[in-house]
Parts: structure tokens; C-alpha cells; sequence
């Protein structure tokens, strides 16, 4: 069955391949990048999907085609069903433009990655920088819930990942982001995450799975859930401090479907659970959030 799936992703590879040299500038793996809306902040603001999610496929794709146009672009539009902050049980629908650019294994602009480069690299692991965007929570999200808390201002981000192909073999992908908030929350928070494609992958259709989790420091943690005297006279909830560690875990399904040499679907679905100091903050009304994501895609 392993063997199977292997040869799958290559017959894969090798059909973006020949689509390339017909003139096709596309990156079939890295398809679950898109969605979500204002999209640029999709990466960054919290939600229900895992970190790997953004940028599912794109260390495989290197390791697997080895010949890759200069200019790679795609655009696309999307929408996803949230909820509308970290916490909550009540959910909204998103709807929006993507895009993808990329040059060589350099640069890239990316509504899933941000505008970043890969500073470091080589056959099967890269490390990259990117500038990203959190979006904040506003009050008006949930008036009723978060009435006395204030907003959580929208700020820019500075992200560091590192991404491990194991081998062509067993092409499991370990993938470790940290970012930093500069405003908003103010905070670090790092990710662990693990993916690789899945059984009854083909030349036009393919998937992902893979677990992650979330680990935050005090100043991110208690911006987003704690209470402080100020908010808890204002709102009516406790004061409540929120420690540092383990914020959540999760797993995530990512799936892409070829319709022809330019178009394609992508869907994503995640399943998360937030734990320690977020699982027990008086603002959190759930502790499981789900979320999944569509899109239709051109590629150029």
C-alpha cells in the first residue's frame, strides 16, 4: 500500500512536470495555500486550521521535480467557515481573492505564507522569513461575548520556519514555525506540525493529513485570554491570568482536485482543541474548534 501512494505522488509530480514544459507556470502542491477573507491576514489571525496547512506540499514539490519554471503564479478566490475568534462557538463564512507568486525557490508572495524568501536550503528542507499579518479581534465580532474586553488591534508579523522531507521513500514532512507580533498581541507563539500525502492519491487528485500543535508565551496567551482588572470591572468576567505553554492541538485534511492543466479545486478541513490556560479562560466558550476551507484556482 506504501509503495502505492509513493508512486502516486510521483505520477503526480512528474504531470505538473509536463505541464510546465507546455508552458504552465503552476504548483499543484501547494494548491491548499489559498482562502479566507480579508486573505491577507488568513495565515496569521487564529483559526481552526493547522500552520502546516499554508504551505502543504511545497518542500515536496522541490524534492520530487527537479525541473521548475523561473516564475511561478497562480490567482484564485476562496471562502471559509470559522469561527470568529479563538474560543468561539459561533462561526462565520469568509469570501475573498488568493494569490500565489513565486520565483524560483526564492521569493515568495503568498496569501497562506506572506511575503518572505527562503534564506536557508537544500534537496529536501528549507528555512524561511516572511512578514505576515495577524488581524486582531474586534469587540463587534461578538459584541455579547466580548463587550469590556477591547480589541486586539491588527499588526504586522515577523515568521521563521523550517520545513524536513524525510526522504523520497517516506515523504513525511516536519514543519516548525515561530512568529512574532509586533502590536496586537505582542506575543511569541511557535508550532510543531507533521504532514505527508495520503492513500488514493493520483495524477489529479491528491491529499494531505498530518497533526499539529501550538505552544504561546504569557504576553500572546494573555492577550488573547486572559482578563485583567480593567476588562473584568468592564465585561463581568473574572480576572484571570493566562499562563504560558501548550495553547493547542490539532489535525487537518487538505485535498486537491485537477480539473485540467489550469484549473483546480483545494479543500481544508481541520479539527482543534485548545488546551491549558486557553481551554480555561472564562472568554473561551468552546473548547473544540472546526473549520474548513474551498477555493477554485487558475494557474498560469
Amino acid at each position: 500500500m506504501a509503495s502505492t501512494i509513493w508512486n502516486a505522488m510521483i505520477i503526480a509530480v512528474r504531470f505538473r512536470a509536463e505541464a510546465r514544459w507546455r508552458g504552465q507556470l503552476a504548483r499543484a502542491l501547494v494548491a491548499c495555500l489559498i482562502l479566507a477573507a480579508p486573505l491577507a491576514g488568513r495565515a496569521q489571525t487564529p483559526s481552526p486550521l493547522n500552520e502546516w496547512q499554508y504551505s502543504a506540499g511545497v518542500p515536496l514539490e522541490k524534492l520530487f521535480e527537479a525541473n521548475r519554471a523561473d516564475w511561478e503564479v497562480r490567482i484564485g478566490v476562496g471562502t471559509a467557515f470559522r469561527p470568529r475568534y479563538d474560543g468561539s462557538d459561533r462561526y462565520h463564512a469568509l469570501v475573498g481573492p488568493s494569490l500565489d507568486i513565486r520565483y524560483k525557490d526564492l521569493a515568495f508572495w503568498s496569501t497562506g505564507e506572506g511575503i518572505g524568501m527562503n534564506v536557508l536550503q537544500g534537496e529536501n528542507w528549507r528555512v524561511s522569513v516572511a512578514g505576515v499579518y495577524d488581524l486582531g479581534r474586534r469587540g463587534h465580532d461578538d459584541p455579547s461575548r466580548l463587550n469590556g474586553l477591547g480589541n486586539i488591534n491588527p499588526a504586522p508579523e515577523l515568521k521563521l520556519a523550517a520545513d524536513y522531507v524525510v526522504s523520497k521513500g517516506f515523504p513525511l514532512v516536519l514543519r516548525a514555525a515561530i512568529t512574532r507580533s509586533f502590536g496586537g498581541s505582542n506575543g511569541w507563539i511557535a508550532d510543531l506540525g507533521a504532514y505527508m500525502p495520503m492513500p488514493g492519491s493520483s495524477k489529479t487528485f491528491f491529499w494531505f493529513a498530518g497533526p499539529s500543535v501550538t505552544f504561546a508565551d504569557s504576553t500572546y496567551m494573555n492577550s488573547w485570554f486572559g482578563v485583567n482588572a480593567t476588562q473584568a470591572a468592564a465585561s463581568g468576567y473574572p480576572e484571570y491570568d493566562a499562563h504560558a505553554g501548550l495553547k493547542s492541538a490539532g489535525v487537518g485534511v487538505t485535498l486537491v482536485w485537477f480539473i485540467d492543466k489550469h484549473w483546480f479545486m483545494t479543500a481544508d478541513g481541520a479539527l482543534k482543541r485548545l488546551l491549558g490556560s486557553a481551554a480555561n479562560s472564562p472568554i473561551t466558550q468552546t473548547k473544540t474548534g472546526a473549520g474548513c476551507n474551498l477555493s477554485i484556482n487558475y494557474q498560469f
